[in-house]
């Protein structure tokens, strides 16, 4: 069980709505094609032209508002810096984790300093989901030694400055503009954070004296309308359904490109459906428990012709064993400042848990844990990105990485259900003693 499971909220630090909550107390072959081409130049070029949509619930756009990176520098800060990323063990890594506030960042960076590795953290601390639940897991990594720089990937002085100050051996990209239907809402968030963050990511890690090897986040989405199950790294990727599959999609053509011109080692994972304590309020899950003890309906999506809605969930534990395990057995870039003096390393794995369950065989779940009956609403899968399944063949990450879930859904749910209890129940008796 991970340590981070029992973790408790430092007191003080939430203003909770306490009316949502009753408990106060190998190398990837790569596909071209002219089409493709066109449509990823379209979705760059867009970046530029694209704005906020007026139905968006926030004033702006998050990823740019969270650009509040005007205080950082100095020798205090510098030494934080360098604190963070020291190397603790032999052999151990310096690691830059973007996006260490969020839910896999978050448990990674944990993970990476348990075992000696040096730590730095990156994060912007948009509002797309609750900021409060992201600067409750910056207190638990600082508590540990991680320190987490504000700050956005698209600001190419600061990401400079990190690297003048740290010689990262490694990378973890874990920052990105998460969730499917969002993007319906608010599309320029998604160019700005998942396309064009992880290109300015990518320059800056080109120029570098001693290029990092990177490890990124890709999704399971690029499977997008495919039918052939399981998916396998091999299949075409070329159908995707909705703009956040597509941005991770372009991310992995962007790859292959830094790749083949700087030589810089790239590793892309594809996650399944990740879940378990600290996680994402935005993901059915998480939201399906609140929803379940607040004695509200929740929706639960069926296909065509009744058809069943199935995810591969993955416990979270389970995904960081394959982050470490990519970034173990990563290879060192070829380049140096810029010029490329080698072939270098391409890899892309699945990290899922290879056993698709319906949801609402994870609804019946939650109602035997909370001991509390779901009010169901059965209604039609929405064309808004979601796909009706996934299922990850994960043969490649197994026989690479040592690959191997361990944790079935009940009782990856059990460990999300006990945190999620001690969590809100933590923040709510202090908001109720201000």
């Amino acid at each position: 069980m991970s340590h981070l499971d029992h973790t408790p909220s430092t007191p003080g630090k939430f203003k909770m709505d306490k009316s949502a909550y009753p408990y106060h107390g190998g190398r990837l072959r790569w596909h071209s094609s002219l089409a493709k081409l066109t449509f990823w130049s379209f979705v760059f070029t867009s970046s530029a032209t694209t704005t906020t949509s007026s139905s968006s619930r926030f004033h702006s756009d998050p990823s740019r508002r969270s650009l509040r990176t005007s205080s950082w520098g100095g020798p205090a800060w510098e030494k934080k810096v360098q604190t963070s990323a020291r190397i603790r063990s032999r052999n151990g890594f310096s690691v830059l984790v973007t996006g260490a506030a969020g839910f896999v960042g978050t448990h990674v960076s944990a993970a990476l300093k348990r075992r000696g590795d040096g730590v730095l953290g990156l994060d912007n601390f948009n509002d797309y989901y609750d900021p409060t639940l992201k600067r409750a897991r910056q207190e638990l990594l600082e508590r540990s030694g991680v320190f987490i720089v504000e700050g956005d990937i698209n600001d190419a002085a600061l990401l400079k400055k990190l690297f003048q100050v740290v010689p990262f051996t490694h990378v973890m990209h874990l920052a990105a503009q998460a969730g499917v239907r969002y993007a319906m809402q608010n599309p320029s968030s998604y160019v700005h954070s998942n396309v064009a963050g992880f290109v300015s990511l990518l320059e800056v890690c080109k120029e570098a004296t001693s290029q990092p090897a990177i490890v990124w986040a890709s999704s399971s989405s690029v499977y997008g309308l495919n039918t052939k199950v399981p998916f396998s790294e091999k299949d075409k990727t070329d159908q995707p359904a909705s703009l956040y599959a597509a941005t991770k999609k372009a991310g992995e053509e962007i790859a292959h490109t830094y790749n083949h011109i700087y030589g810089l080692s790239l590793t892309g994972l594809r996650f399944f459906t990740v879940y378990g304590p600290w996680g994402r309020p935005d993901m059915a899950y998480f939201f399906f428990t609140k929803d379940i003890l607040n004695g509200k309906s929740i929706p639960i999506f069926e296909g065509e012709n009744h058809g069943t809605v199935a995810r591969d969930f993955t416990y979270i534990d389970d995904i960081v064993k394959g982050c470490l395990g990519a970034l173990d057995t990563a290879q060192k870039s070829t380049g140096s400042g810029g010029k490329k003096k080698g072939p270098a390393q391409l890899r892309v794995f699945n990290l899922g848990n290879t056993s698709p369950v319906p949801v609402t065989n994870l609804v019946t779940i939650l109602e035997r844990i909370l001991k509390v009956k779901a009010k169901r609403n059965v209604m039609k899968l929405p064309r808004n990105g979601d796909v009706q399944f996934t299922h990850a063949n994960i043969s490649l990450a197994h026989r690479e990485l040592g690959y191997k879930p361990t944790t079935d859904l009940q009782a990856g749910l059990k460990k999300f259900v006990r945190w999620y209890l001690n969590y809100y129940s933590a923040a709510g008796k202090k908001a109720d003693a201000r």
